[in-house]
């Protein structure tokens, strides 16, 4: 089973590495139920210390769908499709995805999605709490006093 690398990590970051995106398929998430364990996917929110969402990278084998169709009772969540094509549905739409597509869902709505593809699908599901964001962007930033290293 394959493990996330921590890379650097101090009081104001953590820094990890969970490899190349074509070795996601080695990740396994063991059965908390009984149940199947889920393979492709890693979670990555205690790996980073993140307090204020949650990350994960998941695949879908060709011809395949989503181990469940679901909801949530308070986050949303952005899916950002990394590699492969299908097919996303919510509640009872049903649209084309593929590499560079983006969606986000409320909790509400019903999930899922297929690969319809020949190739592994991967894709990014970050989930934060609906209505939480209250800043960002340059309204949330401040110039730092010191010089960047690079330049």
């Amino acid at each position: 089973m394959k493990k996330i690398e921590k890379i650097s990590e101090t009081q104001n970051y953590t820094a990890v590495n969970i490899g190349k995106l074509d070795e996601l398929v080695d990740y396994i998430i063991p059965s908390s139920n009984g149940g199947p364990a889920f393979k492709g996917k890693v979670f990555v929110k205690d790996a980073i210390k993140s307090t204020g969402s949650e990350m994960s990278y998941s695949t879908i084998p060709p011809k395949k769908g989503s181990p469940y169709f679901h909801t949530h009772n308070k986050n949303e969540e952005l899916y950002i499709i990394l590699k492969g094509s299908g097919y996303f549905q919510v509640d009872n739409d049903y649209f084309p995805i593929s590499e560079g597509s983006l969606i986000r869902v409320a909790p509400a709505g019903k999930r899922g999605m297929y690969n319809s593809s020949d190739e592994v699908m991967i894709y990014l599901c970050v989930q934060t709490k609906e209505n939480s964001l209250e800043e960002y962007g340059k309204a949330d930033g401040n110039l730092a006093e010191n010089e960047a290293k690079w330049k």
